[in-house]
């Protein structure tokens, strides 16, 4: 069959394919069947059955206007994240009809012959057809971290990775029927690690859920006791699940997806949605040398023969020996850019590995026979007798690594023996040294400006490499970072775990490090109470990516790399990281903004409805008046959201709402229940006919069944609407007073936060304010929110009870009055 005939007869990958973000009908199921909506949309069909229209369209509106406008602007960002992310998306290289071509890993069918090369990740389950010297990593599988040698025959999963070499195999499993889709498939299309931010916040719902629900039996039972009617109950409800801010969730995806789209702009591809406002949070940056803090463009800078051999002969060899490895890494590149070579067949070879950090080929032909090594000093010490390790080997390779070069001994042994041993692991016999080769690496643009900018914010920088410490120290010196402590790999082996641990918090740079002490000394950090990045381009930098609380991949890094990280760098470009975290400082700004904003409404209203209750008046509020303030509440969390900048220090959330939201919640209760008591009571009886319009006249007959006529039950129910109408439009124009606290214009209000640069917050609160009195004076409009215009007694309550609100908000936060009763450093 042809590859035409495949595609259009089978199923290809696309099937399974793992989301690197949600589709659109997730979009719009997650924001508008949200469990809060539903419930909301339940009440209000309720509502609406009963003839409450106005409180059913507002208690519905109340989740639907956010539903539209979260789902719009995460739709418009999907839309440019999916056109940047085809740069970091990894390709499959297949042979059809006899040609090797590279495919989307959507496009693979089964019975496709794949062929897999180092750096790759396996898209497909099959079995392989031919292999080189393919070494394989299933460590996301199985979580073993040994390599893994394929043979012909053998099986391979998807999911795993090559290590070394490369093999040929055929693809039997794709999509969802692969391995890694199966067994992943509950969880691996959206598992991030929570931010503090996220998990904060997540707290404080549950809390708040937990006090809705206590609030709501007490309400019930005393209904039952009091006897409401049926509306009544549904009304209070439709209150009481409003004090739920459930829009919050909406409003930190909102602004994860939007901050996604402005670091794309600066160069980075944001692949877990909270990645950005993470990089807030990170207080050690632990970082791969070669090819993420270097370029790994490697140059040929000396060589230094060290036996009985010419340097002529000596870069004969080396060139020999480049031009002959069956793969092409940075060294053996290059050593043939700079010294010539013939190839030569090899009768055996061990390719490089970093666990190894050696490759070995062996010759037997008519230019000569022996087993040639290339490879770490360190790592070929112990296959050297001690006449040849001597005191010249050890200088030149510390005086060349002093100088921040990359320093590799070049050792051979006369007799053409296997470089493998039964079990088929390679092994090396005894070793004489030829020489001595350095090469020369450079800081990637941009890495000392940006290293040194994380420095300057009280990031500590781990620096976790294969290469000799001493090389890594004079690199890293280039960055600004002086006298660093350096530790081996083989020094943390030796050592026990609370060593480990203590080395892993005071070390800066760690030299001749294996992939799997990479993932421990992130381990270890996390442990002792780290917020760690781990920067990496490599497959032997996966593990630790998985580990870290953000993993960030180079874009030239291996798609098996690419694929575990939470952000790529494109171009491998470290520019893109000052912006992201500049972003993520605003995110985490703008978020904290409008969590006080939301959780402050929630509770202001939670205490008031349990003060006027224990004062014995009836239910303070209706839907369509609690959503007035939601909408006095929410637009603005919404735009501040959007507004915020970057702050240097952002209070952690918990501390910053037992100093905002309880003061407020607290003194709003004093104050409301207070107004709406002296309200109620003033009123009462005396309130006449000529006050009360048509509207609310067939309100009250269709919320009592009763016919109207001025007595007694009529002129107390109309003084709660009065009542009502007080607390409401106090507590909606004080909601808005709050934005002046968390952004002032002036010095004046700078109690909470410093003099804010942005007007428009300012703006947006007294225009709000101006709209909310305009609609209390359209008849249809207040009749429609449950409203009687306020006459001219109730204004002057409403404006005394603001002004001694404000005013004692001012002073708490002026005075730190919280801080002192908490003992808090003031």
């Amino acid at each position: 069959m042809t590859v035409r005939g495949k595609l259009a007869g089978e199923k290809t990958s696309a099937s399974g394919q793992v989301e690197t973000g949600r589709s659109y009908w997730q979009i719009l199921r997650a924001n508008l069947f949200s469990f809060f909506n539903i419930i909301l949309f339940s009440v209000g069909v309720i509502l609406l059955l009963f003839g409450r229209y106005s409180d059913a369209f507002i208690t519905v509106s109340a989740g639907l206007a956010g539903t539209i406008v979260n789902a719009f602007h995460e739709i418009r960002a999907k839309r440019q994240l999916d056109k940047i992310s085809l740069l970091v998306r990894p390709e499959v290289r297949v042979i059809r009809d006899g040609i090797e071509q590279t495919i989307d890993p959507a496009q693979l069918v089964p019975g496709d012959t794949v062929h897999l090369r180092t750096g790759d990740q396996v898209q497909a389950d099959g079995v392989v057809v031919s292999d080189n010297g393919a070494e394989l990593d299933e460590s996301l599988l199985t979580g073993e971290s040994d390599l893994v040698r394929k043979k012909p025959g053998d099986s391979i999963l998807s999911g795993s990775f090559c290590v070394n070499g490369d093999l040929i195999y055929r693809a039997e499993a794709v999509g969802a029927e692969s391995f890694a889709n199966q067994l992943t498939a509950a969880a691996r299309a959206f598992t991030p690690v929570s931010t503090p931010l996220q998990q904060q916040v997540a707290l404080t719902i549950r809390l708040l859920m937990v006090l809705t629900v206590f609030m709501a039996l007490v309400f019930y039972i005393s209904g039952f006791i009091r006897h409401l009617n049926f509306v009544q109950n549904v009304e209070a409800s439709a209150v009481l699940i409003g004090l739920i801010p459930y829009g919050l969730f909406l409003t930190i995806n909102l602004a994860y997806t939007l901050g996604a789209v402005r670091i794309a702009r600066a160069g980075a591809v944001v692949q877990q949605t909270n990645a950005v406002e993470s990089l807030r949070y990170v207080d050690v940056l632990c970082m791969d040398k070669t090819g993420t803090l270097t370029t790994n463009a490697l140059e040929l800078d000396a060589v230094q023969p060290l036996a009985q051999i010419s340097e002529s002969e000596l870069k004969q060899h080396l060139g020999d020996f480049a031009h002959s490895a069956s793969t092409a890494n940075a060294t053996t590149v290059a050593i043939r850019e700079g010294i010539a070579g013939r190839h030569r067949q090899p009768v055996d070879e061990v390719r490089f590995a970093s666990a190894r950090k050696w490759s070995a080929l062996a010759f037997d032909d008519e230019e000569g026979r022996g087993l040639f090594v290339l490879g770490a000093p360190e790592m070929l010490q112990p296959y050297l007798s001690a006449e040849t390790n001597g005191p010249d080997l050890a200088y030149q390779v510390q005086d060349w690594s002093d100088q921040g070069l990359r320093v590799l001994l070049y050792a051979y042994n006369p007799d053409v023996t296997t470089l493998h041993d039964a079990a088929g692991d390679p092994t090396l016999p005894p070793l004489q040294p030829l020489g001595l080769i350095s090469l020369r690496d450079e800081l990637r643009p941009h890495a000392r400006e940006v290293l040194s900018e994380f420095g300057r914010l009280g990031v500590q920088l781990k620096i976790i490499s294969g290469d000799n410490p001493r090389t890594v120290a004079a690199l890293v010196k280039q960055t600004g970072l002086v006298n660093p402590k350096l530790v081996t790999g083989a020094e943390l082996a030796a050592m026990s775990t609370a060593e480990f641990e203590q080395a892993a918090e005071e070390a800066t740079i760690f030299g001749r490090i294996a992939p799997e002490q990479k993932a421990q000394l992130v381990t270890a950090l996390i442990k002792r109470g780290h917020y760690v990045a781990m920067i990496g381009d490599g497959v032997n930098d996966i593990l630790a990516l998985k580990k870290a609380k953000l993993g960030i991949a180079m874009q030239s890094g291996s798609s098996a790399t690419r694929n575990v990280a939470d952000m790529v760098l494109l171009d491998d470009s470290y520019a893109a990281l000052a912006p992201a975290l500049s972003e993520g400082k605003r995110i985490s700004n703008g978020l904290t903004n409008a969590t006080l904003l939301l959780i402050t409404r929630a509770l202001t209203y939670a205490f008031v409805i349990i003060g006027v209750l224990m004062v014995g008046l009836d239910f303070p509020f209706e839907p369509a008046q609690a959503g007035v303030t939601a909408i006095t509440v929410g637009l603005p969390a919404f735009f501040l959201t959007l507004w915020a900048r970057p702050q240097a220090k952002t209070e952690p959330l918990l501390p910053a709402l037992a100093r905002f939201v309880l003061p407020v919640a607290l003194w709003s209760m004093l104050i409301g229940v207070a107004l709406y008591t002296f309200v109620y009571y003033r009123t009462g009886l005396a309130l006449s006919e000529a006050f009360i319009p048509p509207g609310l006249i067939a309100r009250f007959e269709r919320y009592t069944g009763m016919t109207y006529q001025v007595d007694q039950q009529f002129g107390l129910t109309a003084t709660t609407i009065v009542a009502q109408t007080a607390l409401s439009v106090f507590l909606s124009l004080g909601a808005l007073v709050l934005i002046l606290f968390l952004e002032p214009p002036v010095a004046l209000l700078a109690t909470w936060r410093t003099v804010s640069p942005d007007r428009r917050p300012a703006l947006l609160a007294v225009g709000l304010m101006v709209l909310l009195v305009a609609a209390l004076y359209v008849p249809a409009v207040a009749n429609f929110l449950g409203f009687l215009p306020p006459f001219r007694p109730i204004w002057r309550d409403i404006l005394v009870a603001l002004m001694v609100w404000a005013l004692g908000l001012w002073l708490i936060w002026r005075k730190r009055w919280v801080e002192r009763l908490l003992a808090w450093d003031v």
